[in-house]
């Protein structure tokens, strides 16, 4: 009975496997095929990759928008981890019976969808425009500073922070450290793996993050490569090899990041501590 039921995990994983790389493997082939092609479906690799690239090169401004998505993502993520981290800390940390009120309110954002705050958040940036130059419309802060640390990652933080051998933490207070001594020279190098889980998760949010740049980086010097793909997608015409490469490009950063550290990510994500 065992050599059917093995046969039937080994099938149903490959199909599984398949449909989910499928995809990618699509996209990497269109990547090499002209538009007629693409749109025919076709499933063979062609010889238009570096001619798609090459006019990818000449005819965007492909290496601003790269620029753009990685000094925003990697500020991001080493703000958000920072401050999510912190707050996580203290949250388990330190005990009061205001911290679990705080801490509910702070789950309960979670619920509001980010549609219902666009406006707001709109109208704020718009007047800060006018007193604070840097932070205003058209910036890099204005699409940092809303998502710089989110509810989830401070609870993700919380809940690793459980984990955390508490002894640690009375032995670096009898070694006279400050609490930020503790935080930064203890607490950080134990929690690895969870630093690992959440700049992964932070990054590639970032990376792909879409409405939310659409809406406040109006220069075209300032778009983002998801806003660049989405341009590209918008013509009458649209060169859907040219569409496929640029995807590609997008799609290589946050892959080497995950596999990097795809190991971290796992531990980090199930809450381990070593």
């Amino acid at each position: 009975m065992r050599n059917p039921k093995r046969i039937f995990t080994y099938v149903f994983l490959s199909i599984a496997t398949f449909i989910s790389v499928f995809p990618f493997l699509w996209m990497i082939i269109s990547a090499t095929n002209k538009s007629v092609d693409v749109t025919k479906g076709r499933l063979l690799p062609g010889n238009y990759l570096f001619e798609n690239l090459t006019k990818l090169i000449e005819t965007t401004d492909l290496w601003t928008a790269l620029w753009n998505s990685a000094r925003i993502s990697v500020l991001t993520t080493i703000l958000s981890i920072i401050i999510a981290s912190l707050a996580g800390y203290g949250f388990e940390m330190f005990r009061s019976k205001a911290k679990d009120v705080v801490f509910n309110i702070l789950l309960l954002s979670m619920m509001i969808p980010f549609a219902a705050l666009m406006i707001p958040l709109y109208q704020m940036f718009a007047g800060i425009s006018n007193t604070i130059p840097g932070i205003g419309i058209d910036t890099v802060a204005s699409v940092m500073l809303p998502t710089i640390t989110t509810a989830f990652l401070i609870f993700f933080f919380r809940q690793n922070s459980k984990m955390f051998p508490k002894d640690m933490l009375e032995a670096g207070r009898i070694d006279g450290l400050t609490e930020l001594g503790i935080f930064f020279k203890i607490f950080m190098p134990t929690m690895k793996t969870t630093y690992a889980a959440a700049g992964i998760i932070t990054f590639m949010s970032s990376w792909n993050s879409y409405l939310w740049p659409l809406i406040v980086l109006q220069s075209p010097n300032q778009k983002t490569i998801p806003l660049l793909i989405s341009t590209l997608g918008s013509g009458y015409a649209p060169d859907f090899g040219l569409i496929m490469v640029a995807i590609v490009i997008a799609t290589l950063p946050t892959a080497i990041v995950f596999f990097v550290m795809q190991k971290h990510f796992v531990a980090g994500m199930t809450g381990s501590v070593k």
